[in-house]
């Protein structure tokens, strides 16, 4: 077997320069510059080089910070973002490469325009373009599967030199019938602006090859050398030549002769009635023969991953030929594509979609760049660095370019992606993961912001608004050891961190740290998060501690996880089985309270929770510091889908002298807070000496959902005394809540 490896930089510049001095050049440049000017054309030219650029050096920095493997972009792509996305894009880019074969070979046709001509001169027949472009493809592939990429590069030598002689000879060349001055007069201007992007959409094509060297990374002897140095030399070889190619074209030709005559480059060269032909037979079959090397590998890494959505065939598709290391089989397959597409004649619009896909590509690359700089891990370590706003300046624009070339083929590329993405994700839903580029770059986001916030803390000096006097939303963080026995505390603090609070769980182990506690910790953890609902908002984590009330101590100091500062904590015990939870409740409440947070216990019931019945809340009205949290946080629990279609009733006990008052007192309070709550769920209740305020609430609350109650930090006058939770035993969930201070209702 020979060396797999067999190939050096001057393969990755010459099968990426060939695709760029490619058709495009040779038929379409003087068009351009007949239609937009030349200045027109140098921009649409400098917004190719705008994406093409970075991507070149965005590419080059991948490829030497760690090996590529077989498949170029798509190995980049996929071990970036994760096998689903990389295959999603990895198989629109591989049909991309493949679909390119059949437009060079139909370019390849009109070298010969004159052939056509003849025949129907002489004869009287119509030549289909397919009599030449069938036999070409056909061709090719026998090229490609008989000798391979060995081969096909020594075809690129010989068609090279072919392709430069041609174009020395243009520039040789002299200009047509007018002086010299007199074109370029005409040319130098910008023009039809309106139709800028039209034209760039004609050219694009000639900016997509930049990358072509880079899908025979898997049989370069030493990628990290040959990907940044040959792709960057083609980058900037392509810039050169296409300036001073529409240079020449607006001192060579009047622009109605440039945008009439695609070949007008073989009136303006030496001997070009024969050479410019040649030349641009030489680099369209080039073009296709880059493509035809490269979109089998990209298959063949594919197959090698198994991310093709087809099952069986990845084995297949991933062989390759003994003697000489050929994906000979995903080469079959490529070669077959390209040749329905040849058959079918045209591949017009076909190439815009093309050129969408590519831009994607060019895209990710960029975009995979900059959120390596941005992650900062540690891993990212290339040889060859680019900068952080060169690659964000890449991704930005060839977004921008797509829209601008065509709105429709756009949202069709997008449209394809996703659709594609969703298939993926259902074939290969064990490849569900979070890519470390995604995480880092998110690591970074929230210490940035959480030191922002810090900051911002930091500078607040005196008249600042107090946290009573500002917007005021719940933080909170709860301690429990009893997680896998109920989740009432669990699913109250994710009703609050649904949609407008943040909330921390900590799942309490017994114990002091050590190598078994912290293994146990883990196994908890993980069996927590995977009986996690998917809708979950509540961050959630474990923690080791020898008593209960350490762990408080150790809980409330720690920071929120959303920037701000935890407010406030809630416990939870089963009202039918209080035992120790309770007492661990009420000998840490003075200690919590003393921190400032408000604190929430939640009495837990049997019943099961009547969302329809919604939430009631039991308010005083000598006690507004509870009563306008107890509010806020029915609010904020009615957020959650779990109580849509619910509401909030409010009751309040007073004597009947007070009873006029209080009624209007709840319905100011609720105006002026922009509450959902009507009048007619605000209940005034008249104070019965015969009856206790408990026998009323459960009374009334008997099916609530949820029912919530305010009390003070007098309520437990001594150690042991449960009374402010007895008497409850009938109804649902009781949410306890005390404020440490006023919360304001605006």
């Amino acid at each position: 077997m020979s060396d797999a490896k067999k190939f050096g930089t001057p393969a990755v510049y010459l099968t990426a320069l060939s695709t760029i001095v490619g058709a495009i050049v040779f038929l379409r440049f003087g068009f351009a510059v007949g239609s937009v000017g030349l200045w027109g054309t140098f921009i649409l030219i400098l917004i190719g080089h705008m994406v093409t650029i970075p991507t070149a050096l965005a590419i080059s920095e991948l490829a030497t910070n760690k090996r590529v493997e077989g498949g170029g972009e798509y190995f980049i792509i996929s071990r970036s973002f994760g096998l689903n996305i990389g295959a999603t894009l990895g198989i629109l880019l591989y049909l991309s490469q493949t679909i390119s074969v059949a437009f060079y070979i139909v370019a390849f046709t009109e070298a010969f325009d004159f052939l056509f001509k003849y025949v129907n001169a002489n004869f009287g027949i119509m030549l289909p373009r397919q009599a030449i472009s069938i036999p070409a493809i056909l061709l090719l592939s026998v090229l490609v599967l008989t000798k391979g990429a060995n081969m096909g590069l020594k075809v690129l030598y010989a068609a090279g030199a072919l392709v430069l002689l041609a174009i020395a000879m243009f520039f040789l060349g002299k200009p047509l019938e007018a002086a010299e001055v007199g074109h370029f007069a005409a040319n130098a201007t910008l023009k039809n602006t309106g139709n800028m992007f039209l034209v760039l959409a004609i050219i694009f094509p000639a900016f997509t090859g930049i990358t072509a060297g880079v899908g025979l990374s898997g049989d370069l002897k030493n990628p990290g050398k040959s990907i940044p140095i040959g792709t960057i030399a083609a980058t900037f070889t392509g810039l050169v030549l296409y300036l001073l190619i529409c240079l020449k074209f607006a001192h060579s030709a009047q622009p109605n002769a440039l945008v009439g005559n695609q070949l007008i480059m073989a009136d303006i060269a030496i001997g070009g009635k024969y050479l410019i032909p040649l030349g641009l037979a030489a680099c369209t079959f080039t073009s296709a023969l880059s493509s035809v090397m490269v979109g089998p590998r990209t298959l063949q890494a594919l197959a090698l991953d198994d991310s093709l959505p087809i099952r069986g065939i990845s084995g297949w598709l991933s062989k390759t030929r003994e003697k000489d290391n050929e994906p000979v089989n995903a080469s079959l397959v490529t070669c077959a594509i390209a040749i329905v597409f040849v058959a079918l004649g045209s591949v017009d619009s076909v190439a815009q979609i093309i050129s969408m896909f590519f831009l994607v590509t060019y895209g990710s690359i960029c975009l995979i760049s900059f959120l390596h700089h941005f992650g900062s891990s540690p891993a990212y370590r290339p040889t060859f660095k680019s900068k952080w706003y060169i690659s964000f300046a890449g991704f930005i624009i060839s977004v921008w370019a797509m829209f601008q070339i065509s709105f429709v083929y756009t949202l069709v590329a997008y449209i394809a992606i996703v659709l594609m993405y969703i298939y993926m994700e259902h074939y290969h839903s064990d490849r569900k993961g979070f890519s470390a580029i995604f995480a880092n770059t998110l690591f970074q986001m929230n210490r940035s912001l959480q030191i922002y916030l810090q900051n911002k803390r930091k500078r607040t000096t005196a008249g600042v608004p107090t946290a009573s006097e500002e917007e005021w939303r719940p933080s909170a963080i709860c301690i429990s050891r009893n997680t896998f026995r109920r989740d009432s505390a669990l699913k109250l603090l994710n009703w609050i961190s649904y949609k407008y609070g943040f909330g921390t769980y900590l799942h309490l182990i017994d114990g002091y740290y050590s190598k078994k506690t912290n293994e146990q910790a883990k196994a908890e953890l993980e069996r927590l998060l995977n009986n996690l609902d998917t809708s979950n908002q509540v961050y959630i984590d474990t923690l080791i501690s020898p008593s209960t009330t350490s762990a408080i101590s150790q809980s409330v100091q720690t920071p929120g996880i959303a920037g701000m500062e935890n407010n406030m904590v809630i416990f939870e015990y089963l009202k039918s089985e209080p035992g120790d939870d309770l007492h661990d409740i009420t000998t840490n409440f003075r200690m919590v309270n003393a921190g400032g947070f408000d604190v929430c216990i939640l009495g837990t019931s049997r019943k099961p929770i009547l969302y329809k019945n919604g939430i009631h809340i039991w308010v005083r009205s000598f006690d507004t510091v509870n009563a306008n949290l107890m509010i806020l946080l029915g609010f904020i629990i009615m957020g959650h889908p779990s109580w849509r279609g619910a509401n909030i009733k409010i009751f309040n006990i007073c004597d009947a002298s007070e009873m006029a008052t209080v009624r209007r007192q709840m319905h100011e309070l609720i105006n002026s807070g922009r509450m959902p709550i009507t009048e007619t769920n605000i209940e005034i209740i008249e104070r019965d000496v015969n009856i206790s305020v408990k026998e009323v609430i459960s009374n009334r609350s008997l099916d609530a959902g949820l029912t919530m109650i305010g009390f003070n930090e007098n309520s437990f006058k001594r150690e042991g005394d449960f009374s402010l939770f007895e008497g409850y035993d009938d109804i649902g969930n009781v949410l306890f809540v005390h404020s440490n201070e006023k919360k304001i209702i605006s």
